[in-house]
């Protein structure tokens, strides 16, 4: 594994302390309906995040998510004003504003959505494995799925074909506890998760998804072996979610003391806690660096606000073409 430095651990809390705050604003924007729809919040799962993104390789490495999936792009080179103009539904968007909050997407940075079909991306993430095997490009794909979707049938079948042909592919099931408002006790008669990897060979695992370091750990393992052409491995990321499954939800399932446990272990202040311990940077220092992030949100809200709205042409450039059909030119 790379080292985990002293500029690593100040880029975590930057990047996590982005995410957060960048999500904690689009809740207050989504309060004030400038964001419709669904609005599905990442809070607390932070970790997961910044530690595979120190394992990967962002030049060949490819991620596929479910629709909590406003922050990966981000932290994979996605201007953040872009993720922002998207959700607001306006022409500077990520899709031009026609993907909105679950369709996040970059080809060019290698992030491929942004699925609201629960599971419906688990066999893509291994097709997309499947090419980069077929295209001997050295990429691997990481897989990402929730506790709800390991019950999909899909992931059974992707597992077998993904162990078949040897893919190049990691799944990672983020075990938040709570599938919308039904726990994992209560889907299956046992907790662990990871252990349906068993089934198929597959190697496995729990993780702490908690701690930057641990998901580091075991993602740079993973992508590893994949590269390595040693196939296919399954994590679960034991983390936590500290918002509802979306903004309509009222957590009638679980207690206030639950929750408040639970940021006794936030990952950003993990972070914290060991910069200041090492003395990798002074408070002024991250006084900084906390006005910086709240700098770019804002100047990702004015960026929004201030973006058009997409024109009603644009209906008729995002189909597909038909040549004997040239009553709706495209202009895109």
């Amino acid at each position: 594994m790379k080292e985990v430095t002293k500029e690593v651990y100040l880029k975590w809390y930057e990047d996590m302390l982005l995410w957060r705050k960048f999500e904690d604003k689009l809740a207050a924007l989504y309060i004030q309906q400038k964001i419709r729809g669904f609005l599905h919040l990442y809070n607390g799962q932070e970790a997961v995040l910044a530690g595979a993104l120190h394992a990967m390789d962002l030049t060949k490495d490819k991620m596929i998510t479910a629709y909590r999936n406003h922050v990966q792009p981000i932290g994979m080179g996605v201007d953040p004003r872009r993720v922002m103009a998207e959700l607001m539904g306006k022409a500077t968007g990520t899709s031009k504003g026609m993907g909105g909050s679950m369709h996040i997407f970059s080809k060019e940075h290698g992030f491929y959505g942004g699925h609201g079909i629960v599971g419906g991306q688990i066999p893509l993430g291994a097709g997309i494995a499947f090419g980069d095997k077929y295209n001997n490009t050295g990429g691997v794909t990481l897989t990402y799925f929730g506790d709800g979707a390991s019950r999909q049938g899909s992931l059974h079948e992707a597992f077998n074909m993904a162990m078949l042909w040897n893919l190049p592919v990691v799944f990672i099931v983020e075990n938040n506890g709570y599938a919308m408002g039904t726990s994992v006790e209560r889907t299956a008669n046992h907790p662990d998760i990871w252990k349906l990897g068993l089934g198929y060979e597959m190697p496995c695992g729990p993780v702490d998804g908690m701690n930057p370091v641990k998901v580091a750990e075991a993602m740079s393992e993973a992508i590893e072996r994949a590269r390595n052409n040693g196939g296919p491995t399954f994590l679960e990321m034991k983390t936590y979610r500290y918002r509802g499954h979306s903004m309509s939800d009222a957590q009638l399932y679980r207690s206030k003391e639950e929750v408040e446990e639970y940021k006794k272990i936030d990952p950003i202040t993990q972070v914290l806690d060991v910069i200041k311990d090492q003395k990798y940077a002074t408070d002024a220092e991250i006084e900084v660096i906390d006005q910086r992030v709240k700098d770019l949100v804002e100047e990702c809200v004015k960026f929004s606000e201030e973006s058009p709205f997409p024109e009603i042409q644009q209906l008729y450039d995002v189909v597909y073409a038909q040549e004997n059909y040239p009553f709706t030119p495209h202009k895109l």
